[in-house]
């Protein structure tokens, strides 16, 4: 396997007060044509994540044909768990409603944040996302007791599949998380039931932090992309007949850094999908996306 490069396609430029850098965790929705909506997390002058979008067309260069004029979902009221900021994970259509799938940033003390899992729902009147609760969808509990993040939600076989991030310990430092993948079921999309099953470990002890894992289940085995760290974000692969317990591969994984520019420090935050016949990959470069994202094809 392996991705070529197309190149950096968007990076914000300080268009709106709450769109003053970033461009990360993207996810691509079908428009028509050639056109993408690329949904992305962008942060304001205090560094609080937004989620916003573009359009492009799937065309060399791939120019962006709009920006949105407002934020799709913005940090929640003081005091709730996503009053830091709100970061794209994923979005899925379950039941007919068009769930979005976020994390909710919420600062510490002792720590430097203690995540949770939000949701937002399609308002089909106005168009417009609207939280499902000013509470966390998935909260913090005795099985994710530190900080979960990042899931993403795939239908498979009635029922749900949901892998994201968990910390199995914290500290002062953000090098002193043990941040893992973890799986969880559900039949709604709504209520999800969690056993701390561990999908990815760590390699070695020079990880600390895996994180925003992209699904996909082709030909009945299950394909996983997600970002590793050590020093710095590098994309990694893995396989798994169930879904539950997977195989490393990330030599496999077929993108990396590049010699000089800018995603050539760490890759990470990968987003696959289809268009004409051929796969395409969004993906994250320097410093979690202060570069903007990019775009590979899978020769």
């Amino acid at each position: 396997m392996k991705w070529t490069k197309l190149g950096q396609v968007f990076n914000p430029s300080g268009e709106y007060p709450w769109m003053q850098s970033h461009a990360a965790n993207t996810v691509a929705e079908y428009l028509e044509g050639d056109l993408f909506r690329i949904y992305f997390s962008c942060r304001d002058d205090q560094n609080r994540a937004h989620i916003a979008y573009v359009v492009i067309e799937m065309n060399p260069p791939f120019p962006v044909m709009e920006i949105a004029s407002e934020p799709v979902l913005s940090p929640g009221e003081p005091g709730t768990f996503d009053d830091s900021g709100v970061s794209l994970a994923c979005i899925r259509i379950i039941g007919g409603q068009k769930f979005l799938y976020y994390l909710g940033w919420n600062l510490g003390v002792t720590v430097p944040f203690r995540n949770s899992i939000g949701l937002a729902m399609l308002d089909k009147e106005t168009g417009t996302y609207v939280r499902h609760s000013q509470a966390p969808l998935l909260g913090l509990n005795h099985v994710d007791p530190f900080c979960i993040s990042y899931p993403f939600v795939l239908e498979d076989g009635g029922i749900y599949r949901m892998w994201y991030g968990s910390n199995l310990k914290w500290g002062a430092a953000m090098e002193d998380m043990d941040h893992l993948l973890k799986y969880a079921e559900s039949t709604d999309g709504l209520e999800w039931k969690r056993e701390g099953k561990i999908a990815i470990n760590f390699k070695d002890s020079s990880e600390y932090a895996l994180s925003r894992p992209f699904v996909m289940k082709e030909n009945g085995v299950y394909r996983m992309w997600y970002s590793y760290r050590g020093a710095a974000y590098r994309i990694g692969y893995a396989e798994a007949e169930n879904g539950i317990e997977w195989e490393r591969m990330d030599d496999k994984a077929g993108i990396s850094v590049s010699d000089a520019g800018w995603d050539s420090e760490s890759v990470e935050y990968p987003f696959i999908f289809d268009h004409k016949g051929q796969k395409y990959m969004l993906y994250n470069g320097n410093r979690y996306g202060l570069t903007g994202f990019g775009l590979a094809v899978l020769e």
